[in-house]
């Protein structure tokens, strides 16, 4: 009896350990996404070369990619999407071999932007489309929001980059890693105080990020965290039966 419930649990965990391997490297799931966001979070704070500029957008490429199989994008818009990641490839590749100083810069930081603005989008239109709340839309909404901070950090990067002063003040433009830094402290609205943008437009993009984060936090989030039963959509229910309905014009038992 014993043996017999050690190999129960010991199959349980193996069934645990597959379902959690299949959510995190699977390419129709949420898991793998986040994976490629916080590779894109390292490879953009650990390094300011200019190749690892080309190397962070092509992650980027293949997270939008696998972001449009996981949420079931309907086939006119991978197709749309992939023209649109197959040019910024190609920016990507001649960022390496042709520089362009600043202005070249700067429109990666576009480019990069402007994809992580379009995949939270259609993670949120699949997850409220989603008939169950699952483990997959609870990696589903944390994904999203965390590309919102990235989206907004891309932003930030190009505003330092393109504009006319010094993105924060005395501070300088600040590296992509501040503004990495400053993007996910105002999204979840800590506010530490030792980076704050100089001027408009900045800081009216600093505000709209505040509104969004915390609007999809306690909206989005909230919302799939209360209703996240987890098992939930494993449970298998015994069938039910119900007693026939009595006939009236049969005799009464005796």
């Amino acid at each position: 009896m014993a043996d017999d419930l050690d190999h129960q649990v010991q199959q349980r965990r193996r069934r645990r350990s597959r379902r959690l391997l299949q959510a995190l490297v699977s390419p129709n799931s949420y898991g793998l996404v986040l994976l490629l966001i916080l590779v894109t979070y390292v490879l953009s704070a650990s390094t300011a070369a200019r190749w690892a500029v080309s190397l962070v957008l092509f992650v980027q490429i293949a997270t939008i990619w696998v972001t449009l199989l996981a949420s079931q994008a309907h086939p006119g818009l991978r197709r749309v999407t992939g023209a649109i990641l197959v040019v910024s490839a190609a920016v990507a590749i001649l960022h390496l071999f042709i520089d362009r100083g600043p202005t070249g810069t700067g429109v990666l930081a576009v480019v990069n932007g402007l994809l992580y603005v379009a995949a939270p989008v259609i993670i949120v239109r699949h997850l409220v489309l989603r008939p169950t709340v699952d483990a997959q839309t609870m990696l589903g909404a944390i994904t999203a929001y965390l590309m919102i901070g990235m989206a907004f950090a891309f932003a930030y990067h190009a505003l330092g980059v393109l504009g006319a002063g010094p993105f924060f003040g005395a501070q300088g433009d600040g590296t992509f890693s501040q503004d990495l830094y400053f993007s996910f402290t105002t999204l979840t609205t800590t506010g530490y105080g030792n980076l704050v943008p100089a001027a408009n437009p900045g800081q009216g993009v600093a505000v709209l990020e505040m509104l969004i984060g915390q609007l999809f936090l306690v909206t989005a989030v909230a919302k799939v965290v209360t209703s996240w039963r987890p098992g939930r959509d494993r449970e298998r229910l015994p069938p039910t039966t119900t007693a026939p309905e009595p006939n009236p014009a049969a005799p009464p038992p005796t």
